[in-house]
């Protein structure tokens, strides 16, 4: 993990390179791409946790059969 004086030395190159007006637009973008991924991984999530939920819903009834027999 870089340490402040990294940081600050980015930051400096990033404003040299693309200029105070293009940095908060840059910084815009990057934080909405950032939240798209979160609700995606989020969304992920949630849809594996659905589908084992629906697989142990659909095992245990099986089990049950197995044992009667």
């Amino acid at each position: 993990m870089p340490g402040w004086p990294e940081i600050l030395v980015i930051l400096f190159l990033a404003l040299l390179l693309f200029g105070g007006k293009k940095l908060p637009e840059l910084a815009r973008a990057l934080g909405q791409s950032i939240n798209e991924f979160r609700k995606a991984k989020d969304e992920f999530d949630r849809e594996m946790v659905r589908t084992a939920k629906e697989l142990e819903v659909q095992e245990a009834p099986e089990k049950k059969e197995h044992k009667s027999s």
